[in-house]
């Protein structure tokens, strides 16, 4: 496949032939999914990619549409999953995908980003296939202590990892790598942390502990708006309406503004701390988040926290500095990228929206401003930013395939809406229930559609 135009012809003539199933929502899922495994096959003949995909053929030969149904492991609480257990971490998938064998036999797609494996059932193939599953847990942690036992860890490899989502109780410690707040050098990673932490403090002195008759106007209503957003961050984890909690928050984001005057505050950058937030605090910190009381770590604890939490805000904005300058032109570009991705990937979808007069910008804007912290369960967003960090400098071109995989998750959905249907259902997307299988699957796509799209030189031009 030279460009992704193959990609395009393929599944349209697909649509044309009549292989689409009509009238049946899963059916129509498991299309899509399927036609997209096939489109990238012959991407990936031959080359390999980090981590892998699972694929079996079921012993019935009829097709099963694919399954979002969790299993048993998914049902645990977000204590276990995102804090207590390594178990939970699987090579990619901490939920399962059934895929039709007719449609993918003798595919070979090893070594992509994610890993798809089933869902429990009777089938022998399906346990034996969970079971690789589980047995792949244990790997990728010795893996993981591997890449971070060494001398210097090679951010290369600890990216390829950490991709298909990281053990929670590695959390801290690899994302202070990945965005380059820590030093690959374990001998410097000690004294440089210490260093950046004091530095924090003395920032916090001098900008944020002072009077407001040393502030300029401009700054007071800067910081009276910070006041009014950190109640409203997060809202519905009881945690972060502490008065400790927000009053670090009101910190780290006041003294981040004053030392970035280009963009200064912008409303959803108090989103963005968060998950630094709930990591960090992670290891000082045990059980349900719910249950955390940050009255319980000393002050120099929760400055530590405070300090990581900044500069890793801060190495995060550095790569995408045009979201949140005058305008937010950099949010505008990407939300542009995004309609004519949905366009190249789903075209009656798209077709639809734009006879029913709705833009992309009245819905996705948010999406890149708040990185969907706001449209998905919080327990799962951790495990997205896994990804995120992971991708490094590449993160705001990949975010447009995640936001499209995202979106046509609702195709069918959004096909019978009218612009007021459509406006309310993307602004209360119905993802309270979804656990960590679905968002691999989002993942999973956005990885593929990477893989067949981006390689066209005319591909999305601004």
């Amino acid at each position: 496949m030279r460009n992704g135009r193959e990609g395009d012809r393929g599944r349209e003539a697909g649509e044309g032939s009549g292989e689409t199933p009509a009238g049946n929502s899963s059916l129509n899922l498991e299309w899509r999914f399927n036609q997209t495994l096939r489109n990238v096959q012959g991407l990936l003949k031959g080359r390999t990619f980090p981590g892998k995909i699972l694929l079996t053929r079921k012993s019935e030969p009829h097709n099963d549409p694919v399954s979002l149904e969790p299993s048993p492991e998914l049902g645990r609480s977000y204590s276990e999953n995102e804090l207590g257990s390594s178990e939970s971490i699987n090579s990619g998938s901490e939920g399962s995908a059934q895929v039709s064998g007719d449609m993918i036999n003798n595919t070979k797609l090893q070594k992509t980003k994610s890993s798809i494996t089933f869902g429990e059932g009777s089938s022998p193939d399906v346990q034996r296939s969970i079971s690789e599953g589980r047995s792949t847990d244990s790997a990728r942690l010795t893996k993981f202590t591997k890449e971070l036992s060494g001398q210097t860890v090679v951010l290369e490899n600890l990216r390829e990892l950490a991709w298909s989502g990281i053990p929670p109780y590695m959390r801290p410690n690899i994302w202070r790598l990945l965005l380059g707040y820590a030093p690959p050098n374990s001998d410097r990673r000690e004294g440089v942390l210490a260093r950046k932490r004091r530095e924090y403090l003395e920032c916090v002195s001098l900008y944020y502990d002072i009077p407001d008759s040393e502030r300029s106007d401009d700054e007071i209503t800067m910081l009276r708006q910070i006041a009014v957003d950190c109640p409203r961050t997060v809202p519905d984890v009881t945690f972060f309406q502490h008065a400790l909690v927000q009053k670090s928050l009101e910190r780290i984001l006041y003294t981040w503004a004053i030392r970035h005057p280009a963009s200064g505050y912008v409303q959803g950058i108090n989103d963005l701390v968060t998950p630094f937030l709930i990591v960090f605090l992670s290891e000082h910190l045990s059980g349900n988040v719910e249950d955390w009381s940050i009255s319980d770590l000393s002050p120099d604890k929760i400055s530590n926290v405070e300090a990581d939490c900044y500069w890793c805000l801060s190495k995060l904005l550095d790569g995408m500095q045009d979201h949140y300058t005058f305008a937010q032109p950099g949010i505008q570009r990407l939300v542009f990228k995004l309609k004519e991705l949905v366009r190249r990937i789903d075209e009656p979808v798209s077709k639809h929206m734009e006879e029913q007069g709705l833009e992309f910008l009245q819905f996705a804007f948010r999406w890149f401003n708040c990185l969907l912290i706001r449209e998905i369960p919080f327990h799962l967003v951790t495990r997205l930013w896994d990804t995120y960090l992971a991708e490094g400098d590449a993160l705001p071109e990949f975010l447009v395939y995640i936001f499209a995989s995202f979106l046509l998750t609702w195709s069918d959905a959004l096909q019978k809406y009218d612009f007021q249907e459509m406006v309310m259902f993307l602004q209360h997307l119905p993802t309270h229930g979804w656990t960590h299988q679905e968002l691999e699957m989002v993942l999973s796509r956005a990885y593929m559609w990477h893989a067949m799209f981006n390689s066209s030189p005319s591909h999305l031009a601004s």
